[in-house]
């Protein structure tokens, strides 16, 4: 099944500045792989030891997930990595 994956523009260099990819996958660990094997360096700027980094937010058709890497998809899927918004 094919997922529209929103990348944030601070990873778009990664993706010759594509805004929106699509991707194959059951579950977001399997579009983070497509993801690498299209795009080297991203799966490295989203995970850190088998898991989503912790300043990161997955959301799934506009609902955050806590499940991560593990979290499947079961119909085609808007996929957003929100990163943490920080300020002072």
């Amino acid at each position: 099944m094919q997922h529209r994956v929103f990348i944030p523009a601070l990873h778009r260099d990664l993706t010759d500045g594509h805004e929106m990819v699509t991707v194959e996958g059951e579950s977001v660990a399997e579009v983070v792989t497509q993801l690498e094997a299209r795009y080297p360096g991203l799966e490295a700027r989203l995970c850190a030891e088998g898991r989503i980094r912790p300043h990161i937010a997955v959301a799934i058709n506009g609902e955050v997930t806590r499940r991560g890497l593990r979290q499947k998809l079961d119909a085609e899927s808007e996929i957003h990595f929100i990163p943490a918004l920080s300020g002072g």
